[in-house]
């Protein structure tokens, strides 16, 4: 269990990375509101740009708007830019946007804030939505700290390891039922050199509190480290922390992705598909891109949990969740448009539209009982809902946390720190400094954070 500080923010979420990216990033497209906030039946919706909202924005008109008469305007951007832009309007109360995408790191913070509406009263006049469909750890994960419901998601993501099954095949390799991080290394030893060019695995080391820090941190957890003690107390120069880094470090350095200090999701995501590398830890959610008709590996990918060490598992969790502004013009429209997108109904028309294993799914239990769901993703749907109902945000290592979250901290600050400690990381991925000394430096950094929660 954890000790959960009921400390205010000093001032608005820092919103400088990238947190965990879901689906390759297209070019930035923007479909905007006119600067004016929403009015008559309109309502602002402002959101990141991957692939699954891309599509959401093209079938809104023809199906959402035709049914209601609600017309939405949308603001489409990079999840950078999308960030800093929610945090602006959000924190002034500013009213421009009546919606906005949140993830399950900043929907408890916007909460206590006053940022954001609660949902719980259109829940219950909404019969139809079945929020008891919705994933236990989603629901929990929108929850603010006054036990109020603050976001609806649009879809979720836990984390496993994904790994070419013919190689395998071929050099006599198998994959264990639930695999320990040793066993991942002397795999990506074994597999590194298979084919001419490939490696063994591929790991995240692009810096960014979502890129490099959301799977480290991960190894971290299970490697029995954490970022704050219940006390506040700052352990990144823990000798677990120095394990778990140095583990990491070593297996990305030694059989790891070419470029690996430059390499996201995206990176890895193309070094799986193209055969560059064997393996890959990382979302739940890319199997759907690896397993799509045209990709060169679909039916070639094996799935297994995410690997632990101390722990019973180590998955993240993730969503990315409709939240609406407290400042909205228009919060009955804007519940109507968040009821219709994270619905059962839309799921079904993304289905038939898009295709089955790419819609936004890893929300609700109806999912993955729907049949036509199961046949398209029956490679990756039952590992990815396990996964995500073995998620443990308030309890995701060996020792109490003072705040929630598997892959971040649940405080304001962490944007920042997070990407100042990934810096430090990536860097010694390339060779500029050893961990022990990115280590130290990031140290420092949480015992400054700390010094303003000890005690509290």
């Amino acid at each position: 269990m954890r000790t959960q500080s009921r400390r205010r923010p000093r001032g608005v979420l820092a919103t400088a990375a990238a947190g965990t990216l879901i689906a390759p990033l297209l070019s930035g497209c923007w479909v905007g509101a006119g600067g004016a906030g929403s009015g008559g039946d309109a309502i602002n919706v402002l959101m990141v740009n991957n692939s699954q909202m891309v599509e959401l924005q093209k079938l809104t008109a023809a199906h959402f708007t035709k049914e209601t008469g609600i017309k939405v305007n949308f603001t489409v951007l990079p999840e950078n830019d999308v960030r800093d832009k929610i945090s602006q309007d959000f924190a002034n109360q500013a009213g421009q946007y009546d919606v906005a995408t949140l993830s399950n790191y900043e929907i408890p913070i916007y909460a206590r804030n006053g940022w954001l509406k609660e949902m719980d009263a259109y829940v219950a006049e909404d019969r139809a939505y079945d929020q008891q469909d919705i994933l236990e750890p989603m629901r929990q994960s929108l929850t603010g700290e006054d036990g109020k419901l603050y976001g609806q998601p649009f879809y979720g993501e836990s984390s496993f390891l994904m790994y070419r099954k013919d190689i395998f095949a071929e050099k006599g390799l198998t994959m264990p039922e639930r695999p320990t991080w040793q066993q991942v290394a002397d795999l990506a030893a074994k597999a590194d050199g298979a084919r001419p060019g490939m490696k063994g695995i591929c790991l995240r080391g692009l810096p960014g509190w979502g890129e490099v820090m959301a799977p480290l941190t991960t190894v971290v957890n299970t490697f029995g480290g954490t970022w704050f003690d219940k006390d506040w107390k700052a352990r990144l120069d823990s000798p677990e922390w120095k394990e778990a880094v140095n583990f990491y470090v070593d297996l990305v350095r030694e059989h790891g992705e070419s470029g690996a200090p430059q390499a996201g999701f995206a990176e890895c995501l193309n070094n799986l598909t193209q055969g560059k590398v064997a393996m890959w830890y990382d979302a739940t959610s890319a199997a759907g891109s690896l397993e799509a008709d045209g990709s060169p590996v679909a039916g070639k990918i094996g799935y297994a949990p995410a690997p632990v060490e101390r722990t019973e598992s180590s998955g993240w969790l993730y969503t990315w969740a409709w939240g609406i502004q407290n400042a909205s013009r228009n919060p009955d429209n804007a519940w109507k448009f968040v009821s219709w997108a994270s619905s059962k109904e839309y799921e079904q028309l993304a289905g038939e539209q898009v295709g089955w294993s790419n819609i936004p799914a890893g929300k609700r239990a109806s999912t993955y009982a729907n049949p036509d769901y199961r046949a398209e993703a029956s490679a990756f749907q039952e590992m990815t809902k396990r996964a995500i109902e073995q998620a443990r945000p308030d309890d995701p290592g060996v020792q109490p946390r003072p705040a929630p979250g598997i892959q971040f901290v649940g405080i304001p600050e962490f944007t920042d720190l997070g990407t100042k400690v990934s810096q430090e990381i990536s860097a010694a991925i390339a060779g500029r400094q050893s961990v022990e000394e990115a280590l130290r430096k990031s140290q420092q950094l949480a015992e400054e954070i700390a010094e303003e929660y000890e005690g509290r």
